[in-house]
């Protein structure tokens, strides 16, 4: 549930949540999805993508519920997004057509599509192979040191772990260790 909170689909039971430098206090539902929207990304564990919809349609899914259409520019970052992860020749199939590999990295795309400021991505790599896995953590380190976006990644896989800058155990839901990892030369 961290991720819910820290996502704003839960709100806290104690203290103040402050997204994007804006206090979540008191904000009402349609506040608080304009603000997931504008500045969250989300890489859930089971995808959550569209089933009536396309890979392509997935992933320009959030520039169609920002703007209320899609625009030329939303559909080139979509298909250069699909390109990044691997499935430019699966971009019309429907989600339902795809392996769970393959809506896994649809929807890690679609998490990336508005170049949020935080990406929030929970076992990322979980139904990947180590080759796709390697491909797709470049991307989110692009993400992170182009883009500036800040990423949050849960998981339980040490190989991933051991490649994030700062890494942070919890066990039974308490801090049990923290690392920071200096910057590679």
């Amino acid at each position: 549930t961290l991720l819910n909170l820290i996502g704003l689909l839960e709100p806290p039971t104690a203290g103040e949540l402050w997204v994007a430098g804006q206090s979540t206090t008191g904000l009402n539902e349609q506040a608080l999805t304009v603000l997931r929207g504008r500045h969250i990304g989300f890489v859930f564990q089971f995808h959550h993508l569209l089933p009536a919809f396309t890979a392509l349609e997935n992933v320009m899914m959030p520039a169609i519920i920002a703007h209320g259409v899609a625009t030329a520019q939303d559909e080139a970052v979509a298909h250069d997004l699909l390109a990044r992860v691997g499935l430019s020749s699966h971009e019309y199939k429907k989600a339902g057509q795809l392996s769970g590999g393959q809506q896994q990295r649809v929807a890690i795309a679609r998490a990336l599509s508005l170049s949020p400021r935080l990406i929030l991505a929970d076992e990322p790599t979980g139904n990947l192979d180590t080759h796709t896995a390697d491909d797709i953590f470049a991307l989110l380190r692009e993400f992170n040191r182009e883009r500036g976006s800040a990423c949050l990644i849960v998981t339980h896989d040490p190989r991933l772990a051991a490649r994030c800058d700062r890494r942070i155990e919890l066990v039974d839901g308490r801090l049990a260790a923290s690392t920071s990892v200096a910057e590679p030369a």
